[in-house]
């Protein structure tokens, strides 16, 4: 019967114009694109990059979605309507279209810890499933069937774009450390106002603390959090490195022998030895 009923739902979504236009959205030359893998630092840079562009008028999760859309949340006609040129956030793999790109990457042994969370605060998994036995659905894709795995992702936006003019890649590591600097470079690249003062501001009105005080606020009213457990934070830590601590070794070992080469490639050293 639920197989039924998502497919029911999925032709009322069609024949009434509300299907989300993900990988079927209109692409104009002038769009610039956040991408990344998801709970990579997307909805962060999402901030960021409005109150670079606005910063008498901070942002909020309530007012987000109007400002810079998800493409998996509006569908194609509501998205046409949005004045050019347009920043959207997406989480597709390599999409030719996509010509201007900031594309954001984050180390997948942290990266799998916040999907986890994010996991049970969508209820999609229970306190039951064990990291062990939540790394290998993770991996597989399981949970992000259309986006591929951390390798793929990656793999498909550096191996074609890295090194253009039109492409931007930032670590989120590298956010974390030296916000202001990284922030100047968003800043250039889409050519607003990179002053020092304007980018504090910015970075200011976009930190961890002020973007849990408003979770705390408008968890409610965010599609993102708003049918989601309340106990659970979509803003968790906001820090690197956490898998030394929280991650299994028999998980980080695992990760770095499948993803390894593509990790090296973005610049995250290995724990372990591997065979090359």
């Amino acid at each position: 019967m639920s197989g039924f009923i998502k497919r029911l739902r999925a032709y009322v979504r069609v024949v009434t114009k509300r299907q989300a236009a993900a990988h079927g959205l209109t692409v104009y030359q002038d769009d610039t694109f956040l991408v990344s893998f998801p709970r990579s630092g997307n909805t962060w840079t999402r901030f960021l990059v409005c109150n670079l562009i606005e910063p008498d008028h901070p942002v909020t999760f309530a007012g987000i979605e109007s400002r810079i859309p998800e493409i998996y949340d509006c569908t194609d006609r509501e998205l046409r309507a949005f004045p050019r040129p347009r920043i959207i956030k997406s989480h597709e793999s390599f999409d030719p279209r996509y010509r201007k790109v900031i594309y954001i990457v984050r180390d997948p042994r942290d990266v799998v810890l916040s999907y986890y969370e994010y996991q049970l605060k969508r209820r999609v998994i229970t306190e039951s499933c064990t990291l062990e036995e939540f790394l290998p659905r993770f991996m597989e894709s399981e949970f992000e069937p259309m986006t591929g795995s951390w390798r793929d992702h990656v793999l498909s936006w550096t191996a074609t774009r890295r090194g253009q003019k039109k492409f931007l890649l930032l670590r989120y590591e590298d956010m974390l450390a030296h916000t202001q600097e990284e922030s100047t470079k968003i800043a250039k690249f889409l050519g607003l106002d990179s002053g020092a003062e304007r980018v504090a501001r910015a970075v200011a009105l976009s930190s961890a603390e002020r973007m849990r005080s408003l979770e705390k606020q408008q968890s409610r009213k965010w599609k993102e959090t708003r049918k989601t457990r309340q106990d659970k934070p979509f803003v968790r830590k906001a820090t690197s490195g956490g898998w030394k601590a929280a991650l299994p070794k028999n998980c980080v070992a695992i990760i770095e022998s499948a993803w390894g080469d593509v990790m090296r490639s973005v610049g995250y050293e290995l724990s372990t030895r591997l065979n090359s």
